[in-house]
C-alpha cells in the first residue's frame, strides 16, 4: 500500500496509556498511518496545523483544553482533516456542543476495534458517522418538540441525501445545477423542518424519520 493511499490520523487525549493504545492498534492495521499525537485541545489545534492529517481522533475533557473548544477552533481555521471525537462521554452536554463546533463523527471508547476503523474512513471520507447509542441520543435531543412538521420537498431531499454523502455545498451547488446560495436556502428550510441546527443532526433525524433510507 503506498503512503498516498494510507488514512493519517492525529491522536489527542490526555492520557498516554490511551494514546499509546490507539497508535498501536492503528499502526497494527492495515491502510493507516498515526502522524503524531497531543495532550490536549490547544495542543491538537497546533499539532493538525503541523502535521495537516485527514482525521483527527479527539477526546473531549481534557486538562489542558477542551475537546470541543479545539474542534471549534479547526473548524475556525477551515482545517482540511475531518474531527472524529472519541470519548467516554455521551451525555447531550457533551455530544451535542461537539457535534455543533464540527466534529464529523462521535464515538465512544468502549467501540469495537472493527467499528472504530470504520468510523476512521468514513470520516475520512468527509461523511458523517455516530455510534448507534450517540445517534439516538442526538436525535432525541434535535427532535422537533411538536408533530406534524412540514414535510421535505423533493429539491429538499436531493440536497439532503447529497449532505449524507458528505458532499459539501459548492459540489452540491454544481451536481444540481443550482447557486451555492441556493443551496444554503435549501439547508435552512430544511433544518427547520427537521427541527435541527447542523448537517449531522439532519442526517441523524432524517434517518430516524425514514427520509434518508
Amino acid at each position: 500500500m503506498t503512503s498516498e493511499s494510507l488514512i493519517t490520523l492525529l491522536i489527542v487525549d490526555d492520557h498516554p496509556v490511551v494514546r499509546d493504545g490507539l497508535r498501536g492498534m492503528f499502526e497494527s492495521a492495515p491502510g493507516f498511518r498515526v502522524l503524531g499525537e497531543a495532550a490536549s485541545g490547544p495542543e491538537g489545534v497546533a499539532r493538525a496545523a503541523e502535521l495537516d492529517p485527514d482525521v483527527v481522533l479527539m477526546d473531549l475533557r481534557m486538562p489542558g483544553g477542551s475537546g470541543v473548544a479545539a474542534i471549534r477552533e479547526l473548524t475556525r481555521r477551515g482545517a482540511r482533516a475531518k474531527v472524529l471525537v472519541l470519548t467516554t462521554y455521551d451525555s447531550d452536554s457533551d455530544t451535542l456542543p461537539a457535534i455543533e463546533a464540527g466534529a464529523t463523527g462521535y464515538l465512544l471508547k468502549d467501540a469495537p476495534r472493527e467499528e472504530l476503523f470504520t468510523a476512521v474512513r468514513v470520516a475520512a471520507e468527509g461523511r458523517t458517522v455516530l455510534s448507534p447509542a450517540i445517534a439516538s441520543r442526538l436525535v432525541r435531543a434535535v427532535r422537533a418538540p411538536a408533530p406534524g412538521n412540514e414535510p421535505l420537498s423533493a429539491r429538499e431531499r436531493e440536497v439532503l441525501a447529497l449532505v449524507a454523502k458528505g458532499t459539501a455545498n459548492r459540489e452540491i451547488a454544481r451536481e444540481l445545477f443550482i447557486s451555492e446560495a441556493t443551496v444554503k436556502t435549501h439547508l435552512t428550510h430544511l433544518y427547520a423542518k427537521l427541527g435541527v441546527n447542523d448537517r449531522a443532526a439532519a442526517v441523524a433525524v432524517a434517518y430516524d424519520r425514514g427520509i434518508l433510507g
